[in-house]
């Protein structure tokens, strides 16, 4: 069956690349023949119209002590080939895609089945229109449709009246849905008529031999440390942490990502490892601390203790779900408090509790896939 998936933009995530890529190496295993659905890269740009209120509103920040580049997209457009670099050659080696102009390009023959998922892909900021991620392209379209661990990212509700009565009437059409965690099942009940199943993030339905296949094969170094810090909102609170469990620990700090994010940043700096070295971070790590959910989902594939720092801005519900599952509440640190850390510090991860766990969630979420 000819199978596409809708997700969200593949780029320096490591979490958005390896749902992307577990999803469909595990239809691929059930006999789809599947591909990612890609919105053609277009050079970032300003309307003519808009110009003199995008530059006027960067030069306001710039006077105001918020450094901002006036020319944001002429910087943008040069610089990400380069912070793209590793991460992009993972994809182009890794995913199978299929890229089209807009998602309005997509024709009812191109594909026999649309799988929507994983990650915050029904979250409203991160589609220009959401109800593309419930198929709002393919109204009327005889092909399956299915929603595979999507996420709202949050357990508030973030949909205008409009879009909510538009997606609920797009979700109907759907001949199974299932979401990533537990707030999604109440919220497609409460808001959309529809009841969903919740699944596992498709990252879990490997095992950890697939991912470490991937560095090994890649020939990737060893990680220079024992403690490995995934932090991707910094603060001194976190930092505080991180030097707080080294010390109580006996570990050596490490981190696998750049300053991605920090638009001001030198660009040497704001170049994304591979893959293949953030997955072996996990491999090698005695001692995870995270803000990341799928920090936290690694953490558990490959059975290193960890702590997460709530990350509210990012969506918290995600990490209580997923902790809640596994019977790992006490993981999370609802701030960046070194008091908190030093209580729950001494509590062991019973790993053969949570390994049964995962096989059974896995096996129930393969079966879920099984019915498209």
């Amino acid at each position: 069956m000819r199978t596409g998936i809708l997700t969200l933009p593949l780029h320096t995530n490591y979490g958005g690349i390896l749902q992307a890529y577990a999803l469909q190496t595990v239809l691929g295993r059930l006999g789809h023949d599947a591909y990612v659905i890609e919105k053609e890269r277009k050079p970032l740009s300003v309307p003519l119209w808009r110009m003199p209120v995008k530059f006027g509103r960067r030069l306001v920040r710039n006077l105001t002590g918020h450094p901002c580049p006036i020319f944001y997209e002429r910087k943008f457009n040069r610089e990400q080939p380069v912070i793209r670099q590793h991460t992009d050659k993972f994809i182009d080696r890794y995913v199978r895609r299929k890229t089209f102009a807009d998602y309005t390009s997509i024709g009812e023959q191109d594909f026999d089945a649309i799988v929507v998922g994983s990650d915050q892909v029904w979250r409203p900021q991160y589609f220009d229109d959401i109800r593309t991620a419930f198929l709002g392209f393919a109204e009327g379209w005889r092909i399956r449709r299915m929603a595979y661990a999507a996420s709202f990212g949050t357990d508030a509700w973030e949909y205008s009246k409009r879009q909510t009565q538009d997606c609920r009437r797009l979700l109907s059409a759907f001949d199974a849905v299932s979401v990533r965690e537990n707030s999604g099942v109440v919220l497609c009940r409460e808001r959309f008529g529809v009841e969903a199943e919740h699944v596992l993030d498709p990252t879990m339905l490997l095992g950890k031999e697939d991912y470490e296949r991937l560095f090994l094969d890649a020939r990737t170094p060893k990680s220079q440390g024992t403690l490995l810090n995934y932090i991707l909102d910094e603060t001194p609170a976190k930092t505080a942490l991180i030097a707080a469990l080294a010390e109580a620990e006996g570990l050596v700090p490490f981190r696998v990502n750049s300053r991605v994010e920090d638009i001001n940043a030198p660009l040497e700096e704001r170049i994304q490892p591979p893959v293949e070295q953030w997955l072996r971070g996990f491999a090698d790590a005695e001692y995870v601390i995270t803000d990341s959910f799928h920090a936290c989902v690694f953490s558990i594939i490959f059975n290193k203790p960890f702590f997460a720092v709530g990350n509210q801005g990012r969506g918290l519900s995600r990490f209580k779900s997923l902790l809640t599952m596994f019977g790992l509440q006490d993981r999370l640190l609802c701030a960046a408090d070194a008091a908190d850390l030093r209580t729950k510090m001494g509590r062991p991860i019973d790993w053969n509790s949570v390994n049964v766990r995962l096989e059974e969630h896995a096996r129930r979420s393969i079966a879920f896939l099984s019915r498209l």
